[in-house]
């Protein structure tokens, strides 16, 4: 990050995490700024890479991908050959929302949204035709306490 946030930055990207289909001026407005101050505010962010892009959110059970699953891998060798194809492996599965290194036991974390076990089982055999691992497995989401985006800012 080549700048730093202050207090009004944070009020912005508040808002924009909440709502970022918001108007500039409805932005402007709520943190009390004019809108070119406010638009130059937001660029700078974008150009720093604070604000990394602006998505909408789905909601993944009406789209038909009812099933959360968090993977858990741990690894036979440590090797840079291994990891740069687990990398490329991971980027080409749509299915992976997030992928972790871990410390710990484990050595990856990976976040899947699947339609349904059949279609899990479907993931899990392409995933480790593609990428060896010493040991998988997989926890399913029952309930979504809370899941959210937004970071405490």
């Amino acid at each position: 990050m080549s700048g730093s946030i202050d207090e009004i930055d944070r009020r912005i990207l508040r808002q924009l995490q909440c709502d970022t289909t918001l108007s500039l001026d409805a932005l402007a407005e709520r943190v009390s700024l004019s809108r070119n101050a406010c638009w130059r505010r937001i660029r700078r962010m974008e150009a720093d890479g604070i604000i990394r892009e602006r998505v909408a959110h789905l909601d993944a059970a009406r789209l038909g991908l009812g099933l959360s699953v968090l993977v858990l891998i741990r690894v036979g060798a440590h090797e840079p050959a291994w990891l740069a194809k687990f990398q490329a492996v991971v980027a080409a599965m749509p299915e992976i929302q997030g992928a972790h290194r871990m410390t710990g036991d484990l050595d990856y974390v990976l976040r899947v949204r699947v339609r349904d076990m059949a279609d899990y089982d479907r993931f899990y055999k392409a995933l480790i035709g593609r990428v060896g691992v010493a040991d998988i497995s997989a926890s399913f989401v029952m309930e979504d306490i809370k899941d959210t985006t937004a970071l405490p800012i």
